[in-house]
């Protein structure tokens, strides 16, 4: 099989994963905690592959310059996606919809928030995927931790966003249409990953490795961690926090 090729399938293997969270976010009453005890575990997987993965061999390529103004350049561009899309409807996209104050809205609420939901689902989402194809760059092998990561990172992401796609009204056709398409756009967008970024220098392709990173850094502060205090308040710490040692061990395993 081609570099290509494998670009390809690790970011399906890791987009996947939305498509199974939502499949059982849709079709199962899932307890609200549940959830956010994943969320939080989730989070602190992708905290450390962030961390040790990514902003590290951003640095040890580079040096602190390229990493920390690449870091920086990705979670303002994340932000500035974000703000956009927040203004339009998709401010809760990965809230479950327990509480009605942090609920999606539905279509009636607020024209063009089913877009705006699914724009945002792209904007979390891309980031990680790029990423598995890039570290295909080096030595010609995948990260299995950054994989890794993404996957379990994304399995409550799916979950939580679509119970609360559901809640709004929308129906099983948009929410496995919106996360099969960010599925299949996470192995285009690991594809790209691999081929675009692998004609530059390692200096740029550690910016891009770091401007990922940096995304990837303001997607769990803004999205993923709120969900998860919402419900889990008294214990995410600690989830978080055993979330980054598993991934941790894994990379030094």
């Amino acid at each position: 099989m081609t570099e290509v090729a494998l670009a390809g399938l690790w970011g399906l293997v890791a987009g996947s994963a939305l498509l199974l969270g939502a499949v059982v976010g849709f079709g199962l009453r899932v307890p609200q905690k549940v959830i956010a005890m994943v969320m939080a575990f989730g989070a602190g997987v992708l905290l450390s592959a962030v961390s040790f993965e990514l902003v590290s061999e951003a640095y040890d390529e580079a040096g602190l310059a390229p990493a920390a103004a690449g870091t920086l350049a990705g979670a303002a561009a994340y932000t500035a996606g974000n703000v956009w899309l927040a203004g339009r409807g998709a401010r809760h996209r990965k809230r479950s919809g327990h509480r009605q104050a942090q609920a999606q809205p539905t279509e009636a609420q607020q024209s063009g928030s089913g877009l705006a939901l699914a724009l945002g689902a792209l904007l979390d989402g891309i980031p990680e995927s790029a990423v598995i194809g890039v570290g295909l760059l080096d030595g010609g092998s995948v990260s299995l931790v950054t994989v890794a990561a993404v996957f379990i990172s994304n399995v409550p992401e799916g979950l939580s966003s679509s119970a609360g796609m559901k809640k709004a009204g929308r129906g099983k056709a948009y929410v496995f249409g919106v996360w099969g398409a960010i599925a299949a756009a996470s192995t285009v967008s690991s594809v790209l990953g691999y081929t675009v970024v692998g004609h530059f220098s390692a200096t740029v392709i550690a910016a891009v490795t770091a401007v990922a990173a940096g995304a990837i850094l303001a997607m769990i502060a803004d999205t993923m961690i709120p969900e998860a205090f919402e419900e889990a308040h008294l214990a995410i710490g600690l989830i978080t926090v055993s979330g980054f040692l598993v991934s941790f061990a894994l990379s030094h395993a």
